[in-house]
């Protein structure tokens, strides 16, 4: 019963154009008789055999035991984020991950964006060292009072983000974006300048360099409509959930902790996600295909957010009755 259970999976979670027989065969690397009596239970499968095929479909074992199949889905955890040397092969493994996908029409890729998406924040000016800084800040102990001025990044961790930063725009994308999707940054930059870890004049530039980065998110909505739809989404939070289709598979990626995610190809997992970023979507405005004044009114309220943190960081300096 287990053995049967084990290939109903597998062929749930198949996603190649040969037969199942083939496909087990070439796992296994078996001949194609010895996989047929497997899949005929005429032969059993051996615990090392079923780990293999487990491993071969993205499948867990205990699924195996559940009368709830469809609950449990089997995940691959991307390594924590905690000290500039994770931070860097983060880049270099996202860059690595992705480089296939370029330039590939077949290939999408859906950012429900909670927060600015990383590749907005990967480049070589103050605003994407902030974020750096943020992030470390956070998880590595050794930074606890180092200021914005003190906090250092390596050539090669600079090259790492610009370089992912340039693949993304080569990519087939769709966002889906709330207001809010700015907030953590601009509470981010206001705590800092509060807490006396960043100066104004930073926290300024800080701010250009935002207001910088949503004139040319704008620009790219109207320029490259062939490779990239942006939405307004004005009822359901996000959370950072991304989702890559590929002609052959889909993975789903979950936040797990800051940078890390939880992935997974489960196919009944990744349908049910793409389903409900659909229904995100229709509830959204695909700004591409609005005019320019409700695109410019869209902009504006996060224009006027950035505004309102420069005036609140201006009020604090020229008041200071603290």
């Amino acid at each position: 019963m287990i053995q049967e259970n084990f290939l109903e999976l597998i062929r749930k979670q198949s996603t190649t154009k040969k037969s199942l027989i083939d496909d087990i065969a070439t796992a296994l690397d078996i001949s194609y008789d010895a996989a047929h009596r497997r899949i005929n239970k005429k032969s059993k499968l051996s615990l090392e055999e079923a780990v293999i095929l487990a491993k071969y479909y993205n499948l867990s074992i205990d699924q195996l035991f559940s009368a709830e199949d469809e609950h449990i889905v089997a995940v691959k955890k991307t390594a924590p984020v905690t000290n500039t040397e994770s931070l860097l092969a983060y880049y270099n493994n996202s860059y690595e991950s992705l480089l296939p996908l370029v330039n590939n029409k077949n290939v999408e890729m859906i950012y429900s964006a909670k927060d600015l998406p990383i590749f907005y924040t990967s480049n070589d000016n103050l605003l994407s060292k902030f974020k750096m800084y943020v992030w470390l800040k956070i998880m590595d102990s050794s930074l606890t009072e180092t200021s914005f001025s003190n906090f250092n990044i390596s050539l090669s961790l600079l090259q790492a983000a610009k370089r992912l930063g340039e693949l993304y725009k080569n990519l087939n994308a769709i966002e889906i974006w709330d207001i809010t999707t700015i907030n953590s940054t601009l509470k981010q930059i206001h705590f800092y300048f509060e807490s006396e870890a960043l100066t104004s004049k930073d926290a300024f530039e800080i701010c250009d360099n935002l207001k910088e980065l949503i004139n040319n998110i704008s620009k790219k909505i109207v320029t490259q409509k062939d490779n990239f739809k942006f939405y307004y989404n004005e009822i359901l939070l996000m959370n950072n959930r991304v989702l890559v289709k590929t002609p052959t598979e889909k993975s789903l990626y979950v936040p797990f902790t800051i940078l890390s995610y939880y992935r997974t190809n489960d196919v009944t997992t990744c349908n049910q996600a793409e389903q409900f970023l659909k229904i995100q979507m229709d509830g959204s405005k695909l700004l591409s295909a609005v005019g320019e004044k409700e695109r410019n009114v869209f902009f504006n309220k996060i224009h006027k957010k950035i505004d309102a943190l420069r005036s609140l960081i201006q009020a604090k300096n020229t008041l200071e009755f603290e």
